[in-house]
């Protein structure tokens, strides 16, 4: 990371070791300021991708304008360039822009040909996502027939990333029984016209056949797809397919698909984009513009080496606590092991005044990195004047500001001999694949006893004892064995506190290293409001699925809570197998501030790669319908089992930052956390039964098990969804609920149907604990009972050899049952179920 000289500054917690990742985008005047778009550095140079990127841009600014009814676009976006790239007297130096900050991240393809454009997205509905990835083919216009102009797909990701929106399709629901007895294509708006058809090709041919109907769900077939006429009038959905010419708008109140399966109505509780984006900060924030805007203004900024001043704290509150011998270990690691060669460091003490230590010096061997750990402090005394401290930095260059404070360190006090576990690596053992490996480890009264094996069981006996600083570690130089590696640290002293950390880097640049990152869904929150833990584990970009992920909680009294963290889609979890972990965590015992520490355990025998398309992506076209003929797209590439590597054992840790909690009462008796809405509800006929399987809440969101279940249904979607305390009860008597995160199942027979409303069937659950808190109605899920209106081919006329059967419909009337056997004519069977006699009708 770099940054410029002159009065800016970044204040960096080096106790920490980390950096914020918040975007810096603002809202000015109804301009979108200080955008981020990096070039990730596996990019190979091509400076057309700077030039596409600005054109993408100002065409979407406009765009983005027109969709807002004259309210946002965007005013000013620098362009992150990589240090790789050539410099060019036009690229100036970042000044608090960095990669992480990046709202747009131009980087190589989540997994080999696969461009598709999505925001990775996992928090709930209008919540902020984390940013945008465009490959750079996309960006270069490669991919414009599978997914329209760049620009348009740009406003369709910024909905995500800006105002929590989600996609008006559903892939794993691409159509549904409709109100209008008809199949229809998952969409928004129903205005979008098209066809749904089977489209193969093979050896340079392709084929379209009308699709079938599944005799199981009632709907079409899976190979079936909707394709979307080249030429339509609709202006609406952005959040469905952009790429159509004609669409202009985001769906409304008055157009909205309330009875489509869409992402967005299950995250957003069936209402359109446009509520929901009226609903946001920057909305009310806002009114329409009478001119268009000015065009985006661009900057080019080229990161290269990085400039940290450290500024040290020497005050006499730092002589207390051994807090001027933590901050010195934290300093010491920092300059052994994280700063990069070819990086610039200076050096500042502070009490009531300042001092420059050492002016910048480039990091290039040891010698310069040792010149430096000779300035650290010794002693500490006299008053505390941090802003003195930063006037010196001024003129030394960056700030990098470290003033170590109690329990800020990865630590844990021990009553006994011997310590089982650590903040930093809660288990007695880890793996690892990396290359310059580096083992640390630090005590605050006498140095413990080391116990370290490699793999095969050898002892490492090697480690360099710094009594003064109280520090020991040792470097594993080339790659590390791959394998368990096992420690135990022995404590000498009663009150002991010991942190183990472990760093390695990747062992093959070509390959990129497995990572976990953490954060909350909010830095402040107020009880009894539940907080969300997340964990996102990647390499690369690609989800890592199957691990084990915990979650450590600690209080500032010292009290710590441990979370298993999810990834199934249920409760806090938004997508499953999308490779972020989640849990609601409401365990307060305090006011005042909360540290979050996360790990992640996985291998060969567990974790995987993810093959699942993101989520929150802009919609793959396959073709388009033009004078009544499909034009097919080239097919989508998909990825098998059979392609990916096999992954090692591994094991990672990740700080998730801290919230602070206010209004936590003393007495934390009471009951105030209903059980978590259910939202993956799903419903199949089994003979005259309707079968359900969901996932399990707890009695506080996702923790402990609910009282009991209410199933409501009903035929009509709207009354089940807005009057559903109304509609039809289901006797539950013989249900008894699980334990949170539990798979549910539950079979029954509907009652009351007639043959005039026995077309299809909705259902909802809500969950009740013992307190009569209740979950609010789940997702609704669909069962249709007879197969609905398939779309009419005129073309297409029937098969003359035998009997061609396309579906079997059953339904339960009273006493009776009713067999439709759909042929050339429809063959009706009207059996008593308490007699084998039979009526046989044609129609």
């Amino acid at each position: 990371m770099a940054f410029s000289r002159g009065p800016v500054f970044l204040l960096l917690l080096l106790y920490l070791l980390q950096m914020s990742d918040t975007s810096l985008v603002r809202l000015n005047e109804n301009g979108y300021e200080d955008i981020i778009i990096a070039i990730d550095p596996a990019v190979p140079e091509d400076t057309t991708i700077i030039e596409s990127i600005k054109e993408m841009v100002t065409k979407a600014s406009t765009y983005l304008f027109e969709a807002t009814e004259k309210r946002f676009f965007f005013k000013n976006v620098s362009i992150l360039i990589p240090e790789s790239w050539k410099d060019s007297p036009q690229y100036r130096r970042p000044k608090q822009e960095s990669y992480k900050h990046a709202d747009i991240k131009v980087a190589p393809p989540t997994l080999e040909g696969r461009d598709e454009p999505y925001t990775r997205q996992f928090t709930q509905c209008e919540e902020k996502a984390e940013y945008i990835h465009f490959t750079p083919d996309f960006v270069l216009g490669r991919k414009q027939d599978e997914y329209g102009d760049s620009g348009k797909v740009l406003v369709h990701e910024w909905a995500h990333l800006r105002w929590g929106v989600f996609d008006e399709y559903n892939e794993d629901q691409p159509f549904y029984s409709a109100s209008s007895k008809k199949i229809e294509a998952t969409r928004c708006s129903t205005g979008i016209t098209g066809m749904n058809r089977v489209y193969a090709c093979q050896g340079g041919s392709c084929a379209t056949r009308r699709c079938r109907t599944n005799s199981t769900t009632k709907l079409y077939e899976k190979d079936c797809q909707f394709f979307p006429d080249k030429v339509q009038s609709e202006k609406a959905s952005i959040m469905f397919m952009q790429s159509i010419d004609s669409v202009t708008e985001f769906c409304k109140k008055e157009n909205h698909n309330r009875e489509a399966p869409t992402l967005h109505n299950e995250k957003c509780n069936y209402r359109s984009t446009w509520e929901v984006i009226s609903m946001s900060e920057d909305f009310t924030n806002s009114i329409p513009m009478e001119t268009p805007p000015a065009p985006p203004f661009f900057s080019l900024l080229r990161i290269s080496e990085r400039i940290v001043c450290l500024v040290l704290d020497v005050s006499g509150s730092m002589s207390t606590y051994d807090r001027l011998n933590r901050m010195n270990q934290a300093a010491k690691y920092f300059l052994s092991q994280i700063i990069e060669n070819k990086s610039w460091v200076g050096m500042v003490h502070f009490s009531s005044q300042a001092t420059i230590m050492h002016e910048l010096i480039q990091i290039t061997s040891d010698i310069e990195r040792n010149k430096l750990l000779q300035t650290l402090p010794t002693k500490a005394n006299g008053g505390t004047s941090i802003c003195s401290g930063i006037k010196a930095a001024f003129q030394v260059e960056t700030i990098s500001l470290l003033q170590m404070k109690p329990r800020t360190m990865d630590s844990l006090m021990l009553s006994g001999p011997w310590l089982q576990k650590t903040l930093i690596s809660p288990r007695s053992h880890f793996s690892t694949v990396g290359k310059d490996t580096f083992f640390l480890i630090t005590w605050s009264k006498q140095a413990p006893a080391i116990y370290l094996r490699d793999p095969k069981g050898a002892q490492m006996t090697n480690f360099t004892m710094d009594s003064a600083s109280k520090m020991a570690y040792l470097s594993i130089p080339g790659t590390a064995q791959v394998g368990i590696w096992t420690y135990n640290l022995e404590a000498k002293q009663n009150s002991e506190i010991l942190t183990i950390t472990v760093t390695s880097r990747a062992a093959n640049s070509s390959v990129p290293p497995i990572t976990v990152n953490a954060k909350v869904n909010t830095d402040t929150n107020t009880f009894p409001s539940p907080m969300i833990v997340y964990a996102e584990v990647l390499q690369g970009y690609t989800p890592i699925i199957g691990a084990h992920v915990t979650a450590t909680i600690e209080s500032n009294s010292g009290k710590t809570e441990e979370l298993v963290l999810l990834d199934n889609g249920a409760g806090a979890d938004a997508f499953k197998d999308d490779g972020v972990y989640s849990r609601f965590f409401t365990a307060y015992s305090v006011n005042g501030r909360y540290s979050l520490k996360v790990r992640a355990d996985g291998g060969t025998n567990s974790a995987r790669r993810s093959l699942r398309h993101p989520s929150s992506r802009a919609a793959y076209v396959p073709g388009w319908v033009v004078d009544g003929e499909i034009q097919g797209n080239p097919p989508r590439p998909e990825t098998t089992e059979a392609t990916q590597p096999v992954l090692e054992d591994f094991s990672r840790t990740a700080s998730g930052g801290a919230f602070v909690m206010s209004n936590v009462p003393g007495d934390l008796s009471r009951d105030l956390y209903p059980p978590n809405r259910i939202t993956d509800l799903q419903a199949t006929l089994d003979g005259e039964e309707i079968s359900l399987m969901w996932t399990a809440p707890g009695d506080d969101y996702d923790v402990g098990r609910v009282q009991q279940y209410i199933i409501r249904t009903s035929k009509n979607i709207t009354d089940l969804r807005d009057n559903f305390n109304n509609s039809l009860r289901v006797d539950t008597t013989n249900l008894t609920p699980q334990d949170a995160n539990s798979k549910e199942t539950f079979a029954f027979k509907p009652g009351n149907i007639t043959e005039e409303n026995a077309l299809y069937i909705y259902i909802a659950i809500e969950s009740v604990d013992k307190s009569s808190l209740s979950s609010g109605p789940s997702n609704i899920a669909q069962v249709a009972l007879f197969t609905p209106q398939a779309e009419p081919d005129p073309d297409e006329s029937p098969r003359s050899s035998g009997v061609s059967v396309s579906t079997i419909v059953l339904s339960v009337l009273g006493a009776v049952v009713l067999v439709c056997i759909i042929v050339g004519t429809t063959i009706c069977i009207l059996k008593n179920k308490r007699s084998s006699s039979a009526a046989i009708t044609k129609f």
